[in-house]
C-alpha cells in the first residue's frame, strides 16, 4: 500500500498540469478514550505517512505538505511539523466532549427546542426530531441536555423526541431546553444558517455554506 502511494505521487508529478504537493492523512478510526492508548496508535499509523515522505523526497521531488489528523488526534499532531486536521472543534459537541477531555473546548453550537406535549405523567414530547439533530447514534447518544441530564431520551420520529422525565417532572407545554448535540457535523448541515448569540443577544447569522453544496461540472 505504501509504494502504491508513492508510485501516485510521483506519476502524478510528471503529468502535465498537475501538481502534487502533499500529503492528507486522517486516523478518524483511532479514538480510544485513553489519551496514551490513543497516542500510541497515531504514532503508529503516522509512520507510514513518514516513510511515504521520506521516499518521495528521495526522489529528488520537494518536501510534501501533511495535512494530518481530525479532532481525537490533534493535541497528538500539533507537536509535528505538519498542518493539522481537526473539524469539530469549530463548534465541537458533546460526542468529543466526553471523548476527548483532554481538549479544553467548549460547545459552541446549541439547539433550541420546546416541550409540544406531555404524552402521560412522566414523558414529555419535544420537537426535536431527525430533521433537527444528527440521528445516526443510537437514542441515547444524540442529544445531550445540559440542564436536565436525567432526562431519558425513548423514542424518536422526524419531528418529536420523546424523553422518559420520570413523575412529578414539573415540565409544561411550551418550555424551551437546551440541548448540546453529540455529532455536531451533520447536526449542522440540517440548518441553513446559525444564529449567533453574544452576551444573551442574538445579533448575527452564519450561513452554513457547506450545505448549499451541488455538481458543478
Amino acid at each position: 500500500m505504501h509504494q502504491k502511494a508513492i508510485e501516485l505521487y510521483l506519476a502524478c508529478s510528471k503529468l502535465k498540469g498537475i501538481q502534487p504537493i502533499g500529503l492528507q492523512a486522517y486516523d478518524g478510526h483511532i479514538r480510544d478514550m485513553d489519551f496514551e492508548k490513543r497516542e500510541a496508535s497515531c504514532n503508529e499509523a503516522f509512520k507510514a505517512v513518514e516513510y511515504v515522505s521520506a521516499q518521495i523526497i528521495n526522489d529528488w521531488l520537494k518536501a510534501p505538505i501533511i495535512i494530518a489528523g481530525g479532532s481525537p488526534t490533534f493535541p497528538i499532531h500539533r507537536k509535528r511539523r505538519v498542518e493539522c486536521g481537526p473539524g469539530t472543534f469549530v463548534y465541537w459537541d458533546k460526542g468529543y466532549t466526553d471523548l476527548c477531555p483532554e481538549q479544553p473546548f467548549k460547545p459552541a453550537a446549541v439547539l433550541v427546542t420546546r416541550v409540544i406535549s406531555l404524552p402521560d405523567a412522566t414523558k414529555v414530547c419535544l420537537d426535536l426530531g431527525h430533521k433537527s439533530v444528527a440521528a445516526e447514534n443510537e437514542i441515547s447518544k444524540r442529544v445531550y441536555f445540559p440542564n436536565y441530564p436525567n432526562l431519558i431520551p425513548i423514542g424518536q420520529s422526524e419531528e418529536h423526541l420523546v424523553l422518559e422525565a420520570g413523575a412529578n417532572h414539573g415540565f409544561k407545554v411550551g418550555d424551551v431546553l437546551i440541548g448540546i448535540p453529540y455529532h455536531i457535523c451533520p447536526t449542522i448541515a440540517l440548518y441553513e444558517r446559525a444564529i449567533v448569540v453574544e452576551n444573551g443577544i442574538a445579533n448575527a447569522e452564519w450561513k452554513t455554506t457547506a450545505r448549499d453544496r451541488k455538481i458543478t461540472q
